[in-house]
């Protein structure tokens, strides 16, 4: 595809260090890319055998956490399960684990390294597993904006909100400038708390949790809401366009939550009489307003365990977590399926696999540190200021 093609397609070139999986880490990307030593082989009979091994020899010193996004194979290895935030927690409340193993996505294991102490030593078992939303959104992008923002004469009046699926230097880029982060359940409560600091809030990385807080949750309508878009001048929007915005959302997006479409909502009400239609706030303004139920993981999981049996529910988020779903709750008559037709599973957070999870454990029962996650001191301290403001909120 030529320049030219891409112009009129907006499409922008994928930046080098995002395209190709050389050696070593780009620091001002989202992820690394180095993964050094040998994996054992997929197909080797003993991994299971050898990662309970490990990880009983390392006893206490080593707490893995896993995400509800993550592979049965990795997720019957986990001290605890659960979202983003709420590992980072668990993390931090296990101050006697010397290792903490996330098997999640790169910008949580920064968060869990922010949230533990400096004895804490946090692993990704696979550095190469990032975060596509993560990633639209880079520390000189967002800088840009807020000068363009500056420009015109608004940038006194914005608080940055940014969603807990962020990178590090995000996160501290909105503590420095009076922001807070928030997650799929709190992002409420996070945008009235910033209305009351401010009168408009530029909400980062994902526009599609902060139209549908903005909308569905506040009550404003579609045209109080603009999206910036880092790849055109001035984002896309003029000066006047920014001046009557309430909500300045960045063009960023989930890559799974982003595929569902009204048609998907549609095609499983034909397909399945009386189903539930039940997705995560990432997803497309039209399927959320489509949507019986709306929440975030944890609300998904506890909306099935209170769901009568044989009801029927078709669930719009990562498909590893609504396949376990549906075969837990199968017994119990519930028929959950997958939104789309199409299977997706988040292909980063499928990079953390059995291979690399006992790879990372058995160097670390052998006494070699492997694939650290270490966020710089200064940018920590902006991006905790952020995170305490959020775990302040009413």
């Amino acid at each position: 595809m030529t320049t030219a093609q891409t112009q009129e397609l907006d499409v922008q070139p994928t930046p080098l260090a995002l395209l190709l999986l050389g050696r070593e880490a780009d620091p001002r990307s989202e992820r690394g890319v180095e993964c050094p030593g040998d994996l054992p082989s997929a197909s080797d009979p003993d991994l299971v055998a050898r990662a309970r091994a490990a990880k009983e020899k390392l006893g206490d010193k080593v707490f893995v956490l896993g995400h509800h996004y993550q592979r049965d194979e990795v997720i019957q290895f986990a001290d605890v399960t659960g979202d983003s935030f709420k590992l980072a927690r668990d993390a931090a409340a296990r101050p006697e684990a010397e290792y903490i193993v996330f098997c999640g996505v790169h910008f949580m294991a920064e968060s869990a390294d922010i949230l533990t102490s400096d004895d804490q030593k946090v692993v990704l078992p696979d550095l190469a597993a990032g975060c596509s939303m993560a990633d639209m959104a880079t520390a000189e992008q967002v800088a840009e904006c807020w000068d363009v923002l500056t420009e015109a004469g608004i940038a006194e009046q914005v608080v940055p909100v940014s969603y807990m699926n962020s990178s590090a230097d995000i996160k501290a880029f909105t503590g420095k400038h009076g922001g807070t982060i928030c997650t799929s359940s709190n992002a409420e409560r996070a945008l009235n708390w910033a209305f009351e600091q401010g009168e408009k809030v530029l909400f980062l990385p994902d526009q599609h949790l902060g139209r549908n807080t903005a909308v569905r949750d506040l009550g404003m309508s579609l045209e109080d809401c603009v999206v910036y878009n880092p790849h055109r001048p001035n984002g896309g929007l003029t000066a006047d366009e920014l001046r009557g915005a309430k909500m300045i959302l960045w063009r960023g997006h989930c890559s799974v939550h982003g595929r569902f479409s009204l048609d998907s909502v549609n095609d499983v009400r034909e397909r399945i009489p009386g189903v539930n239609v039940l997705v995560h706030p990432e997803c497309k303004h039209e399927v959320v307003a489509a949507a019986d139920h709306v929440g975030s993981t944890e609300y998904i999981i506890k909306a099935l365990e209170a769901a009568p049996a044989g009801s029927k529910w078709a669930i719009g988020t990562e498909l590893n977590l609504v396949r376990r779903l549906a075969n837990r709750f199968a017994p119990e008559g519930k028929e959950i399926v997958f939104l789309d037709k199409t299977v997706c599973f988040c292909s980063t957070m499928n990079r953390i696999d059995l291979p690399h999870l006992v790879w990372a454990l058995e160097s670390l029962a052998e006494g070699t540190l492997v694939n650290r996650i270490e966020v710089d001191k200064e940018t920590e301290a902006f991006a905790k200021l952020a995170l305490e403001r959020m775990l302040a909120l009413p």
